[in-house]
């Protein structure tokens, strides 16, 4: 074990050149990030979560439920019992010779058992109230901590001029106000990681955990080799979108179309700015160019930027889905649902279809009618997207 600690923690990937461990240790004079310091992300994530629910129930809600948001989830699958079985113990997404070979068993047309298994996934789904406190507490995190980044950087010499980032690095003292910043963001995406399995599942789910993932890996590696400082820009200029992101989500939740739009036109043109603009004209230009004219490269250097990089990647993404919605908002006049959404929906045209079908066997075959009382069915004319 000492063996491969010591090679995890070998000095010349994580440091430049002519350092060592011993150069970053506390003394009386000066504090320095130490690795063992992150070990209280763990507790403090499990508080933050801990906190989230009480909000969620006792702020959140009694603020949903003043906004006379509907507390009911999308409409129920009619009781089948052949079909929860084939939900339960095989499939969730039959494929299409499954659906035959129901729609024989059943006597039911496989439009109408499509649309079953449709109408079951989503369930399972959390209700209209349970995303608006998820987003009301994701709002209320993110408006404090970037408010507590901002005042923080405003007072610090590398928000003024990158450069100040890399000078004397790494031989940089670690104050109470940037360690207890780095700890409580490290905490709260740690938080986010693993809720992420017990959230609203969208359609994003993976790139979303390699967000978190990537994020955790930024914020870990630039505790431990000491680049905070320009730590502390990366997530103040993340935070900034995702407070208006949270707080057009509520908008829409609560009806509020008009301040919905609003709210999504600010952060789209925020988010890609600073995501396309800011964030490598900014950050990227002082990890890559200005750290290399000043430190050097070293092999930590080199894995920092990749992540760096692979960030930008998902920023492009989740820009295109914004533009995305962008132009179906102007198209409708409104902002329509999240490309990101954990709904499932059929065509308007399928709809139709579907509301006039009736099964074969209605009125010809009795034994069927029977076994489809016995099983719990009954035909569904109706779909909420």
């Amino acid at each position: 074990m000492a063996g491969i600690l010591a090679w995890f923690w070998n000095e010349r990937f994580w440091l430049p050149h002519n350092v060592t461990w011993a150069d970053l240790k506390n003394t009386e004079e000066a504090t320095f990030p130490q690795a063992e310091d992150l070990l209280l992300a763990c507790p403090l994530a499990f508080c933050i979560f801990c906190i989230r629910l009480l909000f969620e129930r006792f702020i959140a809600k009694p603020c949903a439920m003043g906004l006379k948001i509907q507390t009911n989830g999308p409409q129920k699958a009619q009781p089948n019992a052949i079909l929860e079985k084939v939900f339960t113990a095989i499939t969730k997404h039959p494929d299409e010779k499954r659906l035959e070979g129901l729609s024989k068993q059943l006597d039911w047309d496989v439009r109408t058992i499509q649309r079953w298994f449709r109408q079951r996934r989503n369930q399972e789904k959390p209700s209209t109230l349970a995303r608006f406190c998820e987003s009301m507490w994701r709002f209320t995190f993110y408006l404090y901590i970037f408010t507590y980044g901002l005042r923080f950087l405003k007072k610090t010499p590398w928000l003024w001029k990158t450069k100040e980032c890399w000078y004397n690095y790494p031989n940089q003292p670690l104050t109470v106000d940037l360690h207890y910043y780095y700890i409580v963001e490290l905490s709260f995406y740690l938080s986010l990681l693993f809720s992420q399995f017990t959230d609203m599942r969208r359609k994003d789910f993976r790139v979303m955990f390699l967000h978190h993932l990537t994020t955790l890996s930024l914020i870990t590696f630039s505790y431990v080799n000491n680049m905070v400082r320009v730590g502390t820009l990366l997530m103040c200029l993340h935070d900034a979108a995702d407070v208006l992101m949270e707080a057009a989500k509520m908008a829409d939740y609560a009806k509020c179309q008009t301040l919905c739009n609003f709210l999504f036109a600010v952060f789209a043109i925020l988010f890609i700015s600073s995501r396309l603009g800011v964030f490598p004209v900014w950050i990227l230009n002082t990890t890559l160019f200005e750290s290399w004219e000043i430190v050097g490269p070293y092999p930590s250097w080199w894995l920092f930027n990749l992540l760096l990089l692979l960030l930008q990647v998902l920023h492009s993404y989740w820009s295109y889905l914004i533009v995305k919605t962008a132009c179906r908002a102007v198209c409708r006049g409104k902002v329509s649902k999240d490309d990101r959404s954990d709904m499932e929906t059929s065509s308007d045209e399928d709809d139709g279809l579907l509301a006039n079908q009736k099964p074969h066997s209605s009125a010809t075959n009795g034994t069927n009618n029977k076994t489809h009382e016995a099983n719990g069915y009954a035909p569904c004319t109706e779909e909420h997207h």
